[in-house]
């Protein structure tokens, strides 16, 4: 367990996750582009579903840290909600399972506490992370049991800090306090953001849409050539 965290330590890990409906959805295409990140020089990959771990590991060889989206009528969790979602991610083969640790309620009135014990007892290697929201979320998530902290859903949740970069006062906190590695994440967009998590003692950086969303991208230039010709013709 501790050997996996320590391969991972000062690494760059990409998140490969597209959504249905978009051109890059599906286990094939997310393989291809765990594949790419490889090559770039990724350390690890962030995946979604069982079917897209599979694949990734099967294409990559490398770590996946794994998460399973599921919309439930009955809670805001979707990261990992419900134990039975956080076992098939264990089953597809992922060292490091990551699932909502946030103080929302969960899915059937589960409690996280329970969910956590359960993996530890089935599956004692695999590392359990935690996607917090707030510096209280991490504290608590440590007394669990889970072996790192990622600050995946601040500015997720309602009640989080809401700010468009990373919250690196929260990272900064959670790495001083915590006896745990903290993995920064979320809204992560430039070389120089990264460079700052692990400037504060981030274990490791999680990037995503930066990366592997290219539709994004796409509109991010698209957007300002609009407002360039927008501005021209006003001229």
């Amino acid at each position: 367990m501790m050997a996996m965290l320590q391969q991972l330590k000062g690494q760059i890990v990409v998140s490969c996750q597209a959504y249905e409906g978009e051109a890059l959805f599906g286990s094939v295409m997310m393989a291809a582009m765990a594949q790419a990140a490889k090559d770039g020089g990724a350390a690890g990959i962030r995946a979604n579903s069982p079917a897209d771990i599979r694949a990734i590991r099967q294409q990559t060889g490398l770590p996946v840290i794994g998460i399973w989206k599921r919309e439930y009528a009955d809670s805001e969790v979707y990261i990992s909600p419900t134990l039975q979602d956080v076992l098939a991610i264990c089953e597809a083969g992922a060292e490091i399972v990551a699932m909502d640790a946030t103080s929302r309620p969960r899915p059937n009135q589960e409690r996280l506490t329970d969910i956590v014990a359960v993996v530890r007892s089935r599956y004692p290697k695999i590392v359990l992370m935690a996607d917090i929201s707030t510096y209280e979320e991490g504290l608590e998530a440590e007394r669990l049991g889970f072996d790192i902290v990622a600050t995946t859903l601040s500015g997720y949740t309602p009640y989080s800090r809401q700010q468009e970069g990373p919250d690196y006062e929260m990272l900064k906190k959670l790495i001083v306090h915590l006896g745990v590695p903290v993995a920064a994440e979320g809204k992560i967009q430039h070389v120089d953001e990264a460079n700052r998590c692990f400037a504060l003692g981030a274990h490791m950086v999680i990037i995503g849409s930066a990366i592997t969303r290219p539709q994004l991208l796409t509109r991010s230039f698209v957007t300002a050539a609009e407002q360039r010709n927008r501005c021209n013709l006003e001229a």
